[in-house]
């Protein structure tokens, strides 16, 4: 028989009478956990990152950069590094946008389509995997959680 989560929450906070576990500790565990799982995975080409860039770039082929850095709540320099690092793995291109000779558009390289759908196919078994055990509706409430936090931390205007 397993013990009780609860209770160990309870006990991870050496308070047995603490009424809130340790949200940011459990958060930031989970995201360490998932991410180094993900990473680790031999079929994966692309890192984390990568994979939620060529996610945009599968809704929508030639983004802006900064669409981009917005989409994955990066700034300047967080979105100019991914695309640094994904272009020279060739999943991506970089052309000067049209309009705007200052501005850079992201484009899917046949190499990044491939990658594209092995991420994918990953992203459905990691949330199969994080969902299992749980109802729709209490994916829900964690969904809706995690979303209430961005707008209860919004992203500085300065990152």
């Amino acid at each position: 028989m397993q013990p009780d989560r609860r209770y160990l929450v309870r006990m991870r906070n050496n308070d047995t009478g603490a009424r809130h576990p340790r949200l940011i500790y459990l958060l930031s565990v989970a995201h360490r956990r998932v991410q180094r799982w993900m990473a680790a995975r031999p079929e994966n080409e692309v890192t984390p990152a990568q994979a939620g860039l060529l996610f945009i770039l599968g809704k929508q082929d030639g983004v802006l950069m900064g669409e981009a850095g917005a989409a994955l709540d990066l700034g300047p320099a967080g979105i100019s590094g991914l695309v640094d690092r994904t272009e020279a793995a060739k999943f991506i291109e970089r052309r000067a946008d049209r309009e705007d000779g200052r501005a850079f558009r992201i484009w899917l390289t046949p190499k990044g389509r491939t990658a594209l759908a092995q991420a994918k196919a990953g992203a459905a078994e990691v949330n199969a995997a994080l969902t299992d055990g749980f109802t729709a509706a209490e994916i829900d409430i964690v969904a809706r959680w995690l979303m209430s936090i961005q707008d209860k931390f919004p992203r500085r205007s300065d990152d």
